[in-house]
């Protein structure tokens, strides 16, 4: 490991994982542990748990858990090196001298300083006689001003198959760092190429500061009309938004989401801060959870049109999954939150804004206008959509109240609806519990950890050698109770190598925690290992628990022992066969 391991544990101790997931979670104490709701997916009831006593978290839902460094390397999307150099700074302690060339900080440092020195460029054929047309779309046909045009960076990739590869290669910048940044592309030939040309370019910008990838808008006939950077080792369009670095300061309570890059930048140049766009895909739940982490109200600004209905209806089951105050912005007499603006100003706006409507009231009136409800059959049918929308609020105020409204527009009393609601959610409760049932069902399943590529090949094995982990976790005095055991004894490559990593820390007078292996570990087995030592284990005869797991191991080990022998005697006595059957 680069990084010195008396590093790592002097690190761990001054960041307790309590304190740390606090600045991203809400916790909530029960007993001996904390709960509070996932930062890594979408939930109402706390399944996310954190045990201070271990320095562990472990999500009861998605499955997702670690230590602290694991943490701070899932939720800020930083490598295992960068995510110790961010809980460094935090705890003020200074990161030793890595041994060799550092790998992928160096990497991802290059990269970052690529994206800059573009992002520069771009920014000055902006200025130059070659950025002309990228003037007159920016300043006259969007009228951007010149501080908006400056604050978010934005520039033109001149029209020429190697302008960009040209200016770079004189910074001291090869072709394989542009290709790997996403800012050439490799043709079938072999030939290098600028990915963006004749486009205006807007710097995708992370909330750190760096600029992470950039995406381009079209000014003659070519396609797409909006270009974006590929996912690289540094960007990633299904977890950032443009402008959240901005937007993540505003001091007006909520957030603007809107479908692109210019509606983000006339509500911010108009004022209204808060705006946000996804990067040329749908919203992710990603998105939905990073937003989560900066506001308590998102307010959908997506164009009109029937793909715009469609993104917000999506948008709303993730967004209102998080928790956040969800409402949804409907413009008359102009497309988007550009041409409103540009039509009507930004005080009408406003007026707009404060009047969008809660996501429920929109979901209704966008089912709604799909029926005819002067027609008896259509309002049954209308009925029949709604259902489903008002079953699934959680709160029984919601449904009454707008159980009421879709009685009174489908012509019916709000008894019948409120029958037909709890007839949905008594269905859609048996269908929950079915599932459960099955998943009961089926134990030995629920004993496999989730990620294929782990999976048990003796459960009766793997279960002790998951107790030998736990006790030694618990008190690493029991390594001596344990020395009869090797790895290689263990029936789960996982649950032997990790016995074997906490062993040599146990030798070299380190912490045994699991918490300290997160170099060690890819992020689905730190997951699953998590797990694992959460669960229930008793240092009451420690001693004896531990001889008793012992036993188990190396009773299946001699079982897999006697039946490779038998399996070699077998494939023995078949090539003997065989060679007489050939008359050898």
């Amino acid at each position: 490991m680069a990084i010195p391991a008396q590093f790592i544990d002097e690190l761990m101790a001054r960041c307790d994982i309590a304190d740390v997931v606090a600045d991203y979670v809400p916790l909530t104490r029960k007993g001996g542990s904390l709960w509070g709701c996932c930062p890594f997916h979408s939930e109402r009831t706390p399944s996310f748990h954190v045990v201070p006593e271990r320095q562990m978290y472990k999500c009861f839902g998605c499955g997702k858990g670690g230590g602290v460094i694991n943490f701070i390397m899932e939720i800020e999307n930083l490598s295992y090196p960068d995510a110790v150099r961010f809980l460094a700074k935090r705890a003020g302690l200074e990161v030793p001298e890595e041994r060799g060339d550092g790998g992928f900080r160096k990497r991802r440092e290059r990269l970052l300083a690529l994206n800059k020195e573009a992002a520069r460029y771009f920014h000055s054929v902006l200025h130059s006689p070659a950025g002309r047309a990228g003037v007159d779309y920016l300043f006259g046909k969007r009228r951007l001003s010149k501080a908006t045009v400056t604050r978010f960076g934005l520039g033109m990739a001149p029209d020429g198959w190697d302008k960009l590869i040209t200016e770079m290669k004189s910074k001291g910048y090869e072709k394989s760092e542009l290709l790997e940044a996403g800012l050439v592309v490799l043709s079938k030939e072999g030939r290098v190429y600028d990915r963006f040309r004749n486009r205006v370019m807007f710097p995708i910008i992370d909330l750190r500061g760096d600029v992470i990838g950039f995406g381009g808008r079209v000014l003659d006939d070519s396609t797409p009309k909006y270009l974006n950077s590929p996912d690289t080792p540094i960007f990633n369009k299904g977890r950032n938004l443009f402008a959240l670095n901005i937007a993540k300061k505003t001091r007006l309570g909520r957030i603007i989401l809107t479908e692109g890059y210019m509606d983000t930048l006339s509500l911010h140049q108009a004022g209204f801060d808060c705006a946000v766009a996804s990067l040329g895909t749908a919203l992710t739940g990603d998105h939905a959870q990073l937003l989560a982490r900066y506001t308590k109200e998102v307010v959908i600004a997506y164009d009109g049109d029937g793909a715009g209905v469609s993104a917000a209806q999506r948008a709303i089951g993730l967004l209102e999954k998080t928790g956040m105050k969800v409402r949804v912005l409907r413009m008359k007499g102009a497309k988007d939150p550009d041409e409103f603006i540009g039509k009507y100003g930004a005080e009408a706006f406003a007026k707009l804004l404060d009047q969008s409507e809660n996501h429920i009231e929109y979901r209704i009136d966008q089912v709604k206008g799909k029926y005819d409800l002067t027609d008896d059959a259509q309002r049954v049918e209308f009925l029949k959509e709604a259902v489903p929308i008002l079953a699934q609020l959680p709160s029984p105020a919601e449904r009454e109240i707008y159980g009421a409204r879709c009685a009174e527009l489908a012509g019916v009393s709000a008894e019948v609806v409120t029958q037909e609601v709890k007839r949905e959610r008594s269905r859609l409760s048996w269908k929950a519990k079915k599932q459960k049932e099955r998943r009961d069902l089926t134990p030995t399943v629920q004993l496999q950890p989730k990620e294929r590529a782990l999976r048990y090949d003796n459960i009766r094995s793997a279960r002790a050698e998951e107790g030998v982990l736990r006790l030694v976790v618990l008190d690493p005095e029991l390594f001596g109770s344990a020395a009869v055991l090797e790895p290689e004894h263990f029936s789960a490559p996982l649950l032997g190598k990790v016995f074997g990593l906490l062993r040599a820390r146990w030798i070299s007078g380190l912490s045994v925690s699991l918490a300290a292996l997160a170099g060690e570990l890819e992020p689905a087995e730190m997951s699953h290992l998590s797990g694992v030592l959460t669960q229930p284990e008793s240092l009451q005869n420690g001693a004896r628990a531990m001889r008793d797991y012992i036993e188990i191991i190396e009773t299946e080990a001699e079982k897999r022992r006697l039946a490779g022998e038998s399996e070699e005697l077998l494939a023995m006595q078949k090539k003997l066969l065989e060679k007489k059957a050939y008359g050898g």
